[in-house]
Order: structure tokens, then sequence, then C-alpha cells
């Protein structure tokens, strides 16, 4: 007993002894290891917590939808949407009410598509979180008229405002309105062509939708490429958070993110005990990511390199262990387009999954 415990009061010395023999660089390289396994292991406690806290509710998928995106692939956008919520039993969609199309000339709105969809959502009983502002899914991003694209700040912005006013309150009190997903990814520079970014828009926009519509939930929504939290004005009543996994990136070619999927249950726990807030994912990729940005004249070879059925059955496992229980998923026109070329594997996938 008396040889053990003096070997144990020996301990500290010969730890400071392995010490005292590491080089200075190695001391940093061990101190940066160290800290790192720390920062990981918190992060894991964290995201658990709100694994835990989520464990007992059920999922709730959705997808997103755009017609002149279904129109690109040679599809009837009518008889896609109507797949998408028919066929696929999803019972939240998002929408987008692009300024480009909704005001073609100054002054004079056509909503007659965007109707349409709020129409046939409240009969099946879906639910709607309605794209608004100047930056929305799909590209470039943001969405601007031609007549509008030579002006300067001072005078395309108030038309913006108007445009952004009239489409609040066309739909603030239509009953298949669940939420305003307000400029999709606002800060994400890098992707996009955008004439601004200022903060100072997106508070002003904010606020001018609360006015219009204080009843109705705002969600603000980052990129995963963005490893932070969402702080500071405007405080959004949900984050939304962006997944995508594998890409085309310009300089290292095809890139899988690293993240686990408990990484966004710490993104999530993380922000509602900073804002108070809840966390969903409204747009997880399911949809390849070309080099050329166009799917419809890329070869299914590359597709696939990005997005092929294997990777669908992952990404939608992948999403339901993040403990995030409320999940667009990104690509619904792409599963239709393949559906309706004699390819049924993408869209069966999907169904499976999601029915699960």
């Amino acid at each position: 007993m008396n040889t053990r415990l003096s070997k144990l009061k020996e301990t500290p010395k010969y730890l400071k002894s392995i010490w005292g023999s590491f080089s200075k660089l190695q001391k940093i390289l061990f101190s940066l290891a160290l800290t790192i396994i720390l920062i990981i292991l918190v992060m894991r406690l964290v995201s658990f917590k709100y694994q835990l806290s989520e464990k007992n509710k059920g999922y709730e998928f959705g997808t997103t939808f755009v017609s002149s995106h279904a129109e690109h692939y040679g599809l009837d956008p009518k008889q896609t949407y109507s797949a998408i919520l028919d066929d696929l039993n999803l019972r939240k969609i998002r929408l987008v009410s692009y300024w480009s199309e909704g005001e073609k000339e100054k002054g004079k709105y056509d909503f007659s598509d965007l109707d349409w969809q709020f129409a046939e959502a409240e009969k099946k009983g879906v639910k709607i979180s309605l794209s608004i502002g100047l930056r929305q899914p799909r590209w470039p991003e943001c969405h601007q008229p031609e007549w509008s694209k030579n002006l300067p700040k001072e005078e395309w912005y108030p038309s913006l405002k108007i445009y952004l006013s009239e489409v609040v309150k066309r739909y603030k009190n239509n009953p298949a309105l669940e939420s305003y997903q307000l400029e999709n990814e606002y800060f994400l520079k890098d992707f996009g062509i955008c004439p601004d970014y200022s903060r100072e828009r997106l508070v002003d926009e904010f606020n001018l939708v609360k006015n219009l519509d204080p009843k109705t939930p705002i969600i603000l929504t980052r990129s995963n490429n963005y490893g932070g939290f969402a702080l500071g004005k405007p405080e959004a009543d949900i984050y939304g958070i962006s997944v995508y996994r594998k890409v085309h990136n310009k300089t290292l070619g095809y890139v899988t993110y690293p993240f686990p999927a408990w990484y966004y249950a710490f993104l999530a726990q993380g922000q509602k005990s900073l804002t108070g807030k809840p966390s969903i994912i409204h747009e997880f990729q399911l949809e390849p990511w070309t080099i050329s940005g166009d799917t419809k004249n890329t070869s299914l070879e590359e597709q696939n390199k990005t997005m092929s059925v294997e990777d669908v059955k992952r990404n939608i496992n992948f999403a339901k262990k993040t403990g995030i229980k409320e999940v667009y998923f990104w690509g619904a026109e792409w599963w239709y387009w393949h559906l309706q070329n004699g390819d049924p594997s993408i869209w069966k996938t999907v169904k499976s999954g999601l029915n699960k």
C-alpha cells in the first residue's frame, strides 16, 4: 500500500519531467491538440443536450418548389407541384415570391402562379414557408427585375419595399401561411449575384414585415459554410440552417464537408441558448452540385459525383441523425425530372426515406 502511495506521489514529478523533455514546438502542438479535443467534447455535450430535448418529437419534412426551375427542366410546373404534394405526402413547402417575376414591369404585379400554389396547399392541408425579399432560393440568389438592375440603391430599394409590402399584405391572412423566410442566406457574400449585403437593409425589411404582419414568424437562414451563430439585429423568430454535404469548388474540386450530424444539433442548441429561439433545417441538399451549375445539361455520371441514389439515402439518414426535427429537403424539381425521364430511382428513394 505504501509503495502505491509513493508511486502516486511521484506521478506529478514524472509528468513534469516528460513535459520538460518536449521541445517548444512539441509543447505548442500538444496544447493545441488538447484544446481541440476539449472543444469537440464540449460541442458534443451541447449537441447531446439538444438531441435529448427533441427526442420525443416527430419529424416534419418539407421541400422547396420553384415554378421557373421546373420549367427549366421542361416540366409542367403545376403537374410537378401536385406530384410533390400528393405523391410524396409532404406537409410543408417553401415557396418563392421572386421580385423579378412578380413585378416584371414597374408597378404591375402578377401573383397568379403563387396564388394557385397557395390555393393548392390550403386545399391539401400543406403549410407554407414563404420566401420574401430580394435574395431568395436558386441562382442568381438575388432576383431583381430587369428594369431595376441598373438603378442605384436609393432608387431600387424603395421599389423593393413596395413589392415586399404587396406580397405580405396579399398572403398574411392565408390559412396555409406558416412563416416567412426573409432574405435567404443574406450574408453569404461568396455565392450569388447581389447588389447589397448591408445589415441596415435587413433590419429595415424585418421591421417592415413585422409591422405589416406581427403574427407570422420570420425565419432568417444561415449557410453551413459559416461556422458561427446568428447574433445581432434583427432577431428572428426562427433560425434556419442550410446543409450541403458534397459540393464542387473551383479550386479544390469535389469537396465533402467534414461536419458530423451532431454538429448541426450543436448549432441549434447554441442558437437556442444564446437567443432563446428555435432552429430548423430550411435547406438540406438532395440535389447535385455540378461544375456548370446547370444540372439539366450535366451528364448523369457527374450528377452522381455529388448526388447518387446512395447519397440521397445517406443524406436523409444524416438529416434524421442531426436531431433537428423540421427539415426542408432541396431538389424536388430534379427528383421529378428524373422520374419523368424514365428513372424513378431518385423519386422512390426520397419517398421511401421521408415516409419511414
